[in-house]
């Protein structure tokens, strides 16, 4: 796709289908919120896309006054490894998962940020107290091991009273090890289990397995990206477990599955509303330095909710 010079203030959306995100919609409110006479523009590009691809971006973001940062989804780790050489400096989030969810300028250089353990820990924060883990025998199951399920992991891991054990279930060998690595860096005191499945049945065990309480999550991308849920329809989950369903659009099986069982087995089952909203807010005010005040927080949440 091509890539017009921006002639006003410019934040990039780089993900794979932009365009029907509801950010291309709540954002020109917000902007008028904000007071930044900002546009949005949305990068698409296919899963693992070529390093090509990548550095196209970074470069454009880099070279352009107007284009003044970026939000990344998805394309996380593999944006970082294609273009790291194309930043000035890392946060310490963004080196220790070797990912950049966030991309920003300060004095003429490129700073790359990961902020999803800092925009995971509030959305969390917002339906699940700190202290559940001290009060209860529940552990964490996560389907998927992205920059989510890396960002989840990290807050939670980092909590005074933390989770005793977290299961992280992937498909991909290749992303488990990497979330290990990371892992080994930190000496948490949670106990981390890594689980190559793509068999919906061998992850129904694993759900039904877990105790009362527990916390389970897609931070897999399927009801959104790819169709399908990580589970079968027969699977059963935990009594008075808490459901996230790190999406909030697309057909979303995952959180329907869940939302089936709701009743009868006292589920909190969330979606992925909250984390929308604070990983966008969070983003936009690092790119445009934005202080983000609770007050502030409440209007855009209002204005997105409209």
């Amino acid at each position: 796709m091509s890539l017009a010079l921006p002639e006003k203030p410019t934040l990039y959306f780089i993900g794979v289908t932009t365009g029907s995100s509801s950010i291309m919609k709540v954002f020109p409110k917000w902007s008028e919120i904000m007071g930044l006479g900002a546009q949005i523009v949305g990068y698409d590009a296919p899963l693992n896309a070529p390093a090509a691809t990548y550095r196209r971006i970074v470069k454009h973001i880099k070279e352009n006054d107007m284009a003044r940062g970026a939000l990344v989804t998805t394309h996380k780790l593999d944006l970082y490894e294609a273009s790291k050489d194309l930043f000035d400096t890392f946060d310490p989030y963004a080196k220790l998962c070797a990912e950049v969810s966030c991309i920003s300028k300060r004095e003429g250089k490129l700073i790359g940020h990961a902020k999803d353990p800092i925009t995971s820990g509030l959305a969390l924060e917002a339906f699940i107290s700190k202290d559940h883990w001290h009060k209860t025998d529940a552990q964490v199951l996560c389907f998927g091991a992205g920059g989510a399920a890396v960002a989840i992991s990290l807050y939670l891991s980092g909590l005074e009273k933390p989770p005793k054990k977290m299961t992280i279930v992937d498909i991909s060998e290749e992303r488990l090890k990497h979330l290990k690595s990371i892992h080994k860096k930190l000496e948490p005191a949670t106990e981390f289990d890594y689980v190559l499945s793509q068999d919906s049945l061998k992850n129904d065990a694993l759900l039904e397995s877990q105790a009362s309480q527990s916390l389970i999550i897609n931070a897999t991308g399927m009801g959104k990206d790819r169709p399908g849920s990580p589970l079968s329809d027969r699977a059963e989950f935990p009594e008075k477990a808490v459901v996230w369903e790190l999406n909030y659009r697309g057909e979303l099986d995952f959180y329907h599955q869940a939302k089936a069982q709701e009743a009868a087995k006292n589920l909190q089952v969330e979606n992925g509303w909250v984390y929308f909203l604070h990983g966008w807010t969070q983003i936009i005010a690092e790119v445009f330095q934005v202080e983000l005040t609770l007050e502030l927080f409440k209007r855009l949440d209002e204005a997105a909710a409209s």
